[in-house]
């Protein structure tokens, strides 16, 4: 069965941020903050050549990839692609999320699917082997921003599940988290407000493998994209590994040769961001040198009065020096380094970023410059809303926009049915309430000749009649609301299905409940209809 058509919305007529919107559509106003204008196939020509150009130890890191992949039983396909890596002209295209419960919200997958395609194009347009490599945030240690999942039950009322009670949670990277039993009472939960489809027996199985007690959150997201994004040759990568940070430990010693330097470097540039009209994403501390400590649990090592601290610990700079390459697993980068780590180990080409993530890169390239690796291009994620058939019909039935169900109103639907009533009946309405502005006017201009304390009371009862009339109106727009009570049903679906809470679906529901929705045909048939042309969020319906 083939996948319907995607419709597109132009991204200046749906949201983003200036930055994102003018690196699509004019990208010539942000050239100096990236590496080439993924538009322009010189840009990936030249790209391709940097990358393959630099050294880098292959042979460690497949080996560290299939350690990951063979301890996971990552699917076959995935392995053959990590193996491909070994070839000195293999590239990559990587993206990568935090550890989300039961997937994340979509954009996860759309991220992975985003990459996925771009692999494929670029490896028969250019003739270069191509890797699609999903970094698994694992030393992430915001908690809260993981430990929840959204899911809309059978009358698409969204519910949120949470992982509670976890020891650890909140002060330790989320890769050394592990599970406790509070896990299968939020499977069971989750059991109970699916709708019941014929593939929810087999999805509450496979999370339960995966998000099982004792096993660590991010190796359970891990087992869960390789379920899903394996088949594709999609390479899932745990970035908490200790055995890459060999991989990277001369990176490590140069920030703690040079502290503060790195910090520099992306701050200044993000000054120059906001001096060109757009925001610095990353505002860092002044005494921050891009580099954690993880000897207990995670601390940010520091730079203040010519003193390197770890926490508020003072350190002795050669000490730490010789632990960064003696024990570099003991180091960990923080936002402004992590990308040039993770493009230390991979022949990285291009980068699939969400728009905050676009937002930051751009403030790293004399970061990349400093640390000698090459910047990859940054190709913007994929956007999309996946509907079902009589959410699309409703859309083209009544030309409303998909933006207009975001208010958690029915104000759009109200201005619709307004437009269809009887030209006649909404003439009347209108010539009422001018006849009534009109008269009252007049009576305003004509009682302070009689008796000027009459004033107020005119005035009052022009406001009453006034909120009569509204009344009215409303009354009438009840009315043929109640005639088209269908219709009505029909926009509340429509509405909590894009955008439940008020929020994009993509942003919000986690993979778990498409997985219920669709079953084994959610990543071939998204990954057969998704467009990764920038420049528009897509309405899908697969």
């Amino acid at each position: 069965m083939q996948a319907a058509q995607p419709q597109g919305i132009d991204l200046r007529q749906w949201s983003g941020s200036r930055l994102s919107l003018d690196y699509t559509y004019q990208h010539e106003k942000l050239a100096r903050y990236y590496a080439g204008d993924p538009a322009n196939p010189d840009a990936w020509r030249d790209v391709i050549t940097r990358v393959q150009a630099h050294p880098r130890d292959r042979a460690a890191m497949v080996a560290i990839l299939e350690a990951q992949l063979a301890a996971r039983q990552a699917p076959e396909q995935a392995r053959a692609a990590a193996a491909k890596l070994a070839d000195p002209r293999t590239v990559a295209i990587v993206t990568g999320q935090q550890a989300g419960l039961f997937g994340g919200p979509l954009y996860t997958l759309m991220k992975g699917l985003t990459a996925a395609r771009l692999a494929a194009d670029i490896e028969a347009q250019y003739g270069v082997p191509c890797v699609t490599v999903f970094w698994n945030h694992a030393e992430d240690h915001d908690w809260e921003e993981v430990a929840s999942a959204w899911i809309l039950d059978d009358d698409l009322q969204a519910h949120r599940l949470t992982v509670a009670g976890i020891e650890g949670d909140g002060h330790v990277p989320v890769g050394q988290v592990r599970l406790t039993e509070d896990i299968t009472r939020v499977l069971a939960e989750l059991d109970t407000l699916l709708p019941q489809t014929e593939f929810t027996a087999a999805t509450v199985a496979q999370l339960r493998r995966c998000y099982a007690p004792g096993t660590g959150m991010a190796d359970a997201f891990g087992q869960l994209l390789d379920v899903l994004l394996g088949p594709l040759g999609v390479v899932v990568f745990d970035g908490s590994d200790p055995a890459a940070k060999p991989l990277a430990s001369t990176i490590f010693q140069r920030v703690l040769a040079h502290p503060g330097h790195t910090r520099h470097l992306a701050s200044d540039t993000g000054q120059a961001l906001v001096a060109d009209g757009y925001h610095a994403q990353v505002v860092t501390q002044p005494d921050a040198t891009a580099l954690f400590s993880m000897v207990e649990g995670r601390s940010p090592i520091k730079y203040r009065d010519e003193q390197l601290l770890v926490g508020e610990t003072p350190v002795d700079a050669a000490t730490l020096r010789a632990d960064a390459a003696a024990h570099p697993e003991r180091f960990s980068p923080n936002v402004l380094l992590r990308a040039v780590v993770q493009d230390t180990l991979l022949p990285t080409i291009a980068y699939v970023a969400g728009p905050s993530e676009l937002a930051y890169l751009g403030q790293l390239k004399n970061v990349y410059a400093f640390h000698e690796t090459p910047m990859p291009l940054i190709v913007q994620r994929a956007t999309g809303t996946i509907l079902d058939s009589a959410s699309l019909r409703f859309l083209a039935r009544t030309s409303l926009e998909l933006q207009s169900l975001q208010a958690q109103d029915e104000h759009a639907l109200n201005q619709w049915l307004e437009a269809q009533l009887p030209p006649t009946l909404e003439q009347a309405l209108h010539d009422l309430e001018h006849t009534l502005d009109e008269r009252m006017a007049a009576l305003l201009a004509a009682v302070p000749a009689l008796d000027p304390t009459l004033d107020g009371a005119v005035k009052s009862s022009q406001g009453r009649l006034a909120h009569e009339v509204r009344g009215l109106h409303a009354k009438v727009i009840s009315a043929a609301k109640r005639r088209n009570e269908t219709l009505r049903r029909q926009f509340a679906h429509a509405q909590h299905l894009a955008f439940p809470g008020g929020h994009p679906q993509e942003r919000v529901l986690c993979l778990a409940w498409y997985m219920n929705r669709f079953g084994p045909a959610l990543v071939p048939r998204l990954y057969e209809c998704l467009p990764i042309e920038g420049g528009k969020h897509w309405l899908l319906q697969i």
